[in-house]
């Protein structure tokens, strides 16, 4: 529960955004974040990746190691955004590039250029319903910053295991609600309403290793963290993979 002085420091946020909230309902704020978000994304993508590099690298070190019988290993990442992962995916790989933005497409195409031993596919869907993907057919799903960001966590999740082949595996990083005694907690429950608006749809207070504890995978594997990075905020983060 959140105290009673939070609750209206929340409800005064709130207030404030009623122009956004206005704008929203009417149906333009919505087309206007998704049009600009991509190219903040972009930026803001390089840093991120450059503070995480070694953190990546530690979870996705297994993937040249996937059982291919010579056949291409299938990657399937949600919320793609501009390929910032291509760099971690094996020589051959195939991957299909799944998120609901088309504005990234610009810069999912020249990142992809860098990277011609990838077989890149691009698929416009929201994460909950990954109809144009067949049961059982993946290797393994990667998901970066992005379970922040969907509608229902649970029904993305629920896609995932549907999607990947038995014993295949979905790779995680993401960043959480904080601790509850902590300021960064606080400071999250008050900036949630402006955040969502301003980072197209992300909400800061999302417990998402509950949603991955209740996921019915046979291993799961989660690891709590503090991402170096500037803004506290997002500073919280879990990390890991999970096998079906």
């Amino acid at each position: 529960m959140i105290s009673t002085s939070t609750a209206a420091l929340q409800l005064t946020v709130k207030l404030l955004l009623l122009p956004l909230w206005l704008l929203s309902f009417l149906g333009i704020w919505g087309p206007f974040s998704s049009l600009f978000f991509p190219y903040i994304m972009n930026c803001l993508a390089k840093e991120y990746s450059v503070k995480m590099i070694k953190r990546k690298r530690d979870l996705f070190f297994n993937l040249q190691d996937f059982p291919r019988h010579n056949a291409k290993l299938t990657v399937l990442e949600i919320g793609c955004g501009t390929g910032v992962n291509f760099q971690f995916y094996p020589k051959g790989s195939r991957v299909i590039c799944v998120d609901r933005n088309r504005h990234f497409d610009k810069f999912l195409s020249e990142n992809a250029k860098k990277y011609p031993h990838l077989q890149v596919e691009k698929v416009v869907s929201p994460a909950e319903d990954l109809n144009g993907v067949a049961d059982g057919s993946v290797d393994a799903v990667v998901c970066t910053l992005v379970l922040c960001s969907v509608n229902n966590v649970q029904k993305v999740l629920n896609e995932v295991v549907r999607v990947l082949k038995p014993g295949g595996t979905f790779y995680f990083m993401e960043h959480v609600v904080a601790d509850p005694s902590t300021w960064t907690y606080f400071f999250q429950q008050i900036i949630d309403p402006l955040w969502w608006y301003i980072a197209d749809g992300c909400c800061l207070i999302r417990n998402t290793a509950k949603y991955l504890e209740e996921s019915g995978f046979s291993d799961l594997k989660v690891r709590h963290m503090q991402a170096p990075l500037k803004l506290h905020l997002v500073r919280p983060h879990i990390v890991g993979y999970a096998v079906k």
